[in-house]
């Protein structure tokens, strides 16, 4: 369901005449990446729950460890673009057109990817650098940074000090950026006159908010809180929220809430079935 979901959007964005806004151009490389993180995490998560159990070569483990590190870094400043995207068309809407042109936010979308690609090499590296001389059970459903750090036999401070200063660039200071976008934009919708365009204003970001805060809630959550003892467990449960939880509501929230990607699926499903008849005939 999140492949489809999160491909379906891809889809619509890329092809429809509709759906060539900014916004929506953003969402697509969103999808995108939430495909990625699908594809690199949940079948071998579901292989896992599934037989109690599961093996991974030492190189897989580190290539869906980058791949992991890649995805979020992507989403999360993916997500603070987005959100630098609705201040703009909410507090200074006469001059969005020029200001959200297609340059900027095509360099928007490269500096992304290219910035996620770089950051994530550096946790890669200091991970794949370190000795492993012990235990070889992964006590999580994929490769993630702290059950590869417990069974290093190596010193990991190096390793979990650059994890916290990757944690502050990746999600801190971005979320202190939509927190600052969000309160200009709440001070602009409270400040519209009539209860019709604050109602419209308020929709147009919606969709984003609630992923903003079903994303940054769970991640805040699992790096905030300590990682031993029964907390092991919950960690794991707030691990597939953001890993399966987003890529499987972000397609939802989009489609329901928004009437363009509504109104674009109802063309596209309407196309696909007239093909579908014609190649029966």
């Amino acid at each position: 369901m999140a492949v489809s979901g999160n491909l379906l959007i891809v889809v619509l964005v890329s092809f429809s005449h509709l759906l060539k806004s900014p916004m929506y151009f953003f969402l697509g490389h969103l999808s995108l990446c939430d495909f990625i993180l699908c594809s690199s995490i949940i079948p071998k998560a579901l292989n896992v729950i599934v037989h109690g159990g599961s093996s991974i070569s030492f190189p897989a483990c580190f290539i869906q460890f980058y791949i992991f590190c890649f995805c979020l870094t992507t989403e999360c400043y993916l997500l603070t673009v987005m959100s630098y995207d609705r201040y703009v068309a909410i507090c200074n809407p006469l001059s969005y057109i020029l200001i959200m042109n297609f340059n900027l936010c095509l360099y928007l979308v490269a500096g992304t990817w290219f910035s996620a690609f770089y950051l994530s090499l550096i946790s890669f590296f200091m991970s794949f650098t370190l000795d492993f001389c012990g235990p070889d059970v992964i006590d999580h459903f994929y490769c993630d940074l702290s059950p590869i750090l417990e069974l290093s036999c190596s010193d990991t401070s190096a390793a979990k000090l650059e994890a916290s200063l990757l944690t502050t660039i990746v999600v801190i200071l971005p979320f202190v950026f939509i927190i600052v976008t969000y309160v200009y934009i709440f001070t602009t919708i409270l400040g519209i006159a009539s209860n019709t365009g604050r109602q419209k204003a308020f929709s147009t970001c919606s969709s984003h908010l609630s992923v903003v805060c079903a994303f940054y809630g769970t991640l805040i959550s699992i790096y905030l809180s300590p990682s031993t003892g029964n907390s092991l467990t919950i960690n794991k449960i707030l691990s597939l929220v953001y890993t399966l939880g987003t890529p499987l509501f972000n397609p939802v929230i989009y489609t329901l809430r928004n009437q363009e990607i509504r109104k674009t699926l109802k063309v596209f499903l309407k196309r696909l079935s007239q093909f579908n008849m014609h190649s029966l005939r």
